[in-house]
């Protein structure tokens, strides 16, 4: 190396060094993370999870003909329905206190809790099913303010679609794979 490039490298990153504090020193420091955000990655977590649990256990158990999963899988000794593991996941959040809630909806649910529970979130629901794109307010509940997201739920599996079209109490019997069934609803408290 030369004498001349050491100096023109050295002079570089003073320079580059400079500017970095500079620049730097004027930026304003935030508080926290944008809420949406949050409840995207809130989502991606969610929603990795619950297509692992479908596709890799699930589907494979059934496909090898080890145990399935149904409805009644603590009567039956069974696995958990998809939906079902995540509901109990998310109940098991809301016995250990934690702040955010998180739910299924859907405009033709095969459970009644999994309906919209008024006209704003079915409109909102119907947004996230019409278009496949996130919705996002802000909500009261028991005088709580909350930001509510709700993201589309697809089908990710043969097994969703499959359990949905040929449930009997299935409003709706023509879902596909990909297809908007639904929502997935994220709150989270705005204080």
């Amino acid at each position: 190396m030369t004498r001349q490039f050491f100096f023109i490298l050295l002079f570089s990153i003073l320079i580059s060094l400079g500017i970095g504090v500079g620049i730097g020193g004027r930026l304003v420091p935030q508080e926290g993370m944008p809420i949406r955000v949050v409840a995207n990655y809130l989502h991606a977590v969610l929603q990795a999870d619950r297509t692992f649990y479908t596709q890799h256990v699930v589907e494979r158990m059934e496909d090898m003909l080890i145990v399935t999963a149904t409805e009644n899988w603590r009567e039956e000794r069974t696995l958990p329905l998809p939906a079902q593991f995540f509901k109990e996941a998310s109940r098991g959040l809301q016995v250990a206190g934690k702040p955010f809630r998180y739910r299924l909806m859907g405009l033709w649910p095969l459970n009644p809790e999994n309906a919209p529970h008024n006209d704003r979130e079915r409109k909102a629901l119907e947004q996230v099913v019409k278009y496949g794109e996130v919705t996002e307010q802000e909500i009261q509940i028991d005088n709580q303010s909350y930001y509510q997201a709700i993201f589309p739920d697809r089908a990710v599996s043969r097994a969703c679609v499959n359990c949905h079209n040929a449930h009997k109490k299935s409003p709706k019997r023509d879902f596909k794979l990909n297809d908007v069934m639904g929502g997935l609803e994220i709150l989270i408290p705005l204080n």
